[in-house]
């Protein structure tokens, strides 16, 4: 079609002047904002495509987003607290148990949904071309509503247990909130990325990484205080150890914020927010090089 109408016009296709040009990213690290922000309708778009798809047939709605935290925290609080006696550094467990659940959703559920972001979107990306990396950042963006509502929830229980004269006492470092959340979309971008880059050859990866996140939250202090982890490995000199998980001074970080406990170290805070950068530019440069012809092995 070029060729006929460079016939017709007389102009040779190397002298045509074209608006756009779509060829493969050469570069390593290729994230173009003046595109992505080009494709910002279309972002949006697939934003409200995920939140509609997720209310889309349930008979209560957005209340699925109260119930989750709602009744996981219930369920730890019987068995973490009640049965196997976990301490919460003096904070009331369902309360304590509450503030990682709704943190930790948001990073599993961004996670979950990024690591599949090639298999469940191979048709769109075969017949049409945008910014790869828009559905990943599309599905940050739709989780920030679910974890909006999950949040302030948690705000409404922690003002209840505030009014009942527990020990709950809010520091001024909630002002970092939304960094916390930038830096937990980020290391779950990476992590996201890369996943989905190897299933498009590796499938088998799709099973394991249900069991892969629930394991994961368990080496992240959501339903115990990273005190207790240190204080079994001090003997031991190795509890430092428990700072290597890029999550666990950003969940300390943020119950110290809101709820006034909370153990966490300047390295570790330090090393999360090196780590959330190195591994999103990673997972870019592993999905970048997979975008080129994922479509033939998908």
């Amino acid at each position: 079609m070029a060729e006929k109408i460079a016939r017709q016009t007389g102009i040779s296709l190397n002298d045509q002047q074209w608006l756009y040009e779509i060829s493969p990213k050469r570069k390593l690290v290729a994230f173009n904002f003046e595109e992505i922000w080009r494709y910002r309708d279309l972002l949006m778009l697939f934003v409200k495509r995920d939140i509609v798809t997720y209310y889309k047939q349930t008979v209560l709605g957005p209340l699925w987003f109260l119930i989750q935290p709602l009744l996981t925290s219930i369920i730890q609080f019987v068995i973490f607290n009640k049965i196997a006696q976990i301490e919460s550094d003096g904070i009331n467990y369902f309360l304590f148990a509450l503030a990682g659940n709704t943190l930790w959703f948001y990073f599993s559920d961004c996670f979950k949904s990024t690591s599949d972001t090639f298999k469940t979107n191979q048709n769109i990306f075969g017949k049409v071309y945008f910014p790869r990396v828009i559905m990943p950042i599309s599905i940050t963006i739709s989780n920030l509503l679910k974890f909006g509502i999950q949040f302030l929830f948690f705000i409404c229980m922690m003002t209840y247990f505030i009014m009942q004269g527990k020990a709950v006492m809010p520091n001024w470092e909630i002002v970092f909130t939304p960094i916390l959340l930038i830096l937990m979309a980020l290391i779950s971008l990476g992590f996201g990325m890369i996943i989905s880059s190897m299933t498009t050859k590796y499938r088998d990866l799709t099973f394991l990484i249900g069991f892969g996140v629930q394991l994961y939250m368990y080496l992240t202090p959501v339903v115990y205080p990273t005190s207790l982890v240190v204080k079994k490995l001090k003997p031991y000199g190795y509890e430092n150890l428990v700072y290597l998980n890029p999550l666990t001074s950003l969940f300390e970080f943020f119950k110290y914020s809101y709820l006034g406990k909370g153990e966490f170290t300047t390295f570790g805070l330090v090393y999360s927010v090196v780590f959330s950068i190195v591994i999103f530019l990673l997972g870019l440069i592993v999905f970048n090089r997979t975008e080129k012809n994922f479509i033939d092995t998908v």
